[in-house]
């Protein structure tokens, strides 16, 4: 029994390993032109759907994915180029639909706000590393030096 056991579970444990992301693609969704299919599903991939966030149009299960691999289809048969397709889309759902967002001059700010910080922050470090070593190489006043003598001498 124990053999069993184990073979079951190294069975299954191989069967998680293998096993792929799944399509949330129904089959009455798919073209019969295999091309138009390859570049819907490609599209697809690089599509958020609105309702998970963090799966693409390609893996969700959600209503609303449904219909936005419907709307790629429909373009694509009507014969919109890929960058056609995903300028529509963008179009009717703004840019967060992007899995990959575009860079242009409206968020290069938010690409470049992490790069902006990293160099403020290695200009600070930078800055009190070079302050703290002129502060601790700084020669002692006769006066102190004499100070310290005295307070030497004693012990």
């Amino acid at each position: 029994m124990s053999a069993r056991f184990s073979l079951t579970s190294i069975v299954l444990l191989l069967a998680l390993l293998f096993a792929g992301t799944a399509m949330a693609v129904k089959p009455d969704e798919m073209l019969a032109d295999p091309a138009l299919e390859a570049r819907a599903r490609a599209l697809s991939e690089g599509l958020r759907c609105m309702v998970c966030q963090n799966q693409s149009i390609d893996e969700s299960d959600a209503d609303l994915a449904r219909d936005l691999r419907i709307l790629v289809r429909q373009r694509l048969v009507a014969g919109d180029t890929d960058q056609q397709v995903m300028d529509y889309v963008v179009s009717r759902y703004g840019e967060f639909v992007l899995l990959k967002p575009r860079f242009d001059l409206r968020n290069a700010l938010l690409w470049g706000t992490p790069v902006l910080l990293l160099l403020v922050g290695g200009g600070f470090i930078v800055l009190t590393a070079r302050s703290r070593r002129t502060q601790a190489t700084k020669s002692l006043s006769a006066d102190e030096q004499a100070a310290l003598d005295t307070i030497l001498d004693r012990d």
